[in-house]
C-alpha cells in the first residue's frame, strides 16, 4: 500500500485530498497543527468507511514539531510516497505593498513558503526510498509573476502582496527542487486547485471541494511518464492545464 502525508489536511482541501487518496487505497498521514483537530477528522473519514488514515500533529511552521512528526512517521513506515505540501496561510491585511507590514510578510512566509522547505527537507529520505515519488506544493495562480503582468488576466485586479508573493517564492523553490531531482523518479509540480470554497478565503470562492481535490491528486499519482517541475492551474488552463510562472 502507498503511503502519503498531506499538511494542513484536518478541514478544507486538505481534508478533501486526504479522502481522496484513501479512497484510492492509500494510507494517509493526515497532518494537523492541532493533533485534535486530526483525530476528529480522521473520525468523521472513519465514519464513512475509510480506515487506512492516522492523524499525526505536524505544525510547519515549528521546527521540532516537523522533526517530532517525521520521527513519528519514520517508525511506521521506511517508505512515503506522496508529501502534499498544502498547509497555508493567507497573510491578514492590508495587503498592498505599502501597507503590508513586515510582521505579516514573516508570518506568511514561515508558513508558506518555509513551511513547505522545513517539511520537504524532513521527509526527503523517506521519498527517496519511494519508486514512485511524488511532491505536490499546493500553489496559486495568483502565484504567477507573468499572469500578474496581464491586464488581461481575470484576476489582474487582486493584488494581495504578501500572499501573491509568497506562492511566487515556493513556486521557485519548486522549480529549483524538480531541477535537483530531474534524474531521478520523482514528480514534483506546483498545482492551483483552483478559486474553492473555504475558510480561507471567507467561503467566497466558486469551485468545489471536490473539484480542487481531484486537481491536486491528479499531479500525486502522476505515471512515470508525467510532469515535473511545471505549474498547473486547470481553472486557467482546462486544455492542458500548464500556466507560466
Amino acid at each position: 500500500m502507498k503511503s502519503a502525508l498531506v499538511t494542513g489536511a484536518n478541514k478544507s482541501i486538505g481534508f478533501e485530498v486526504t479522502r481522496q487518496l484513501a479512497q484510492k487505497g492509500i494510507y494517509v498521514y493526515l497532518g494537523s497543527r492541532n493533533l485534535q483537530n486530526g483525530m476528529e477528522a480522521v473520525e468523521t473519514l472513519k465514519s464513512q468507511g475509510l480506515n487506512n488514515i492516522e492523524a499525526i500533529r505536524l505544525d510547519i511552521t515549528d521546527d521540532e514539531s516537523v522533526k517530532n512528526a517525521r520521527l513519528e512517521i519514520g517508525r511506521k513506515t521506511e517508505v512515503l510516497d506522496i508529501l502534499i505540501n498544502n498547509a497555508g496561510v493567507y497573510g491578514g491585511y492590508p495587503q498592498t505593498a505599502l501597507d503590508a507590514t513586515i510582521d505579516q510578510f514573516k508570518t506568511t512566509y514561515d508558513a508558506n513558503v518555509y513551511g513547505v522547505i522545513r517539511v520537504t527537507q524532513a521527509f526527503i529520505d523517506l521519498l527517496k526510498k519511494s519508486a514512485e515519488p511524488r511532491i505536490v506544493n499546493v500553489s496559486s495562480s495568483q502565484g504567477s509573476i507573468t499572469l500578474h503582468s496581464d491586464p488581461t488576466y481575470k484576476y489582474y485586479d487582486y493584488k494581495s502582496v504578501v500572499y501573491l508573493s509568497s506562492k511566487s517564492a515556493m513556486n521557485m523553490f519548486t522549480v529549483v527542487l524538480a531541477y535537483e531531482l530531474k534524474d531521478t523518479a520523482f514528480k514534483i509540480n506546483a498545482v492551483c486547485p483552483g478559486y474553492t470554497k473555504t475558510d480561507f478565503n471567507g467561503h467566497r470562492g466558486p469551485g468545489s471541494l471536490e473539484d480542487a481535490g481531484k486537481r491536486i491528486v491528479k499531479y500525486a499519482l502522476l505515471g512515470k511518464d508525467g510532469a515535473t517541475g511545471k505549474f498547473f492551474s486547470e481553472e486557467n488552463n482546462p486544455e492542458t492545464g500548464e500556466i507560466p510562472w
